[in-house]
């Protein structure tokens, strides 16, 4: 299992490898460093706060869930 300090830096750099292959992607279409980080800056927004409506909308989905009890269980359909 990882630390949280070690999941914290690897999203970090995830999210720059993101940002700078999304704003070299930018570049080439637009020709522009600035109109393709502005580009690749509204990407990672949107795609945050997409991420975070679909981690909240399965949140409230029991289906696939492997439950500790019967109990748990019924609880999870209602």
């Amino acid at each position: 299992m990882d630390s949280a300090i070690r999941l914290f830096t690897k999203a970090v750099t995830w999210q720059v490898a993101g940002l700078f292959s999304m704003t070299l992607i930018g570049f080439f279409f637009t020709g522009s460093v600035a109109a393709g980080g502005g580009i690749a800056l509204v990407g990672a927004v949107v795609g945050f706060v997409s991420y975070f409506l679909h981690e909240m909308a399965w949140s409230k989905v029991a289906w696939g869930r492997i439950l500790g009890s019967a109990t748990t269980e019924l609880k999870a359909r209602r």
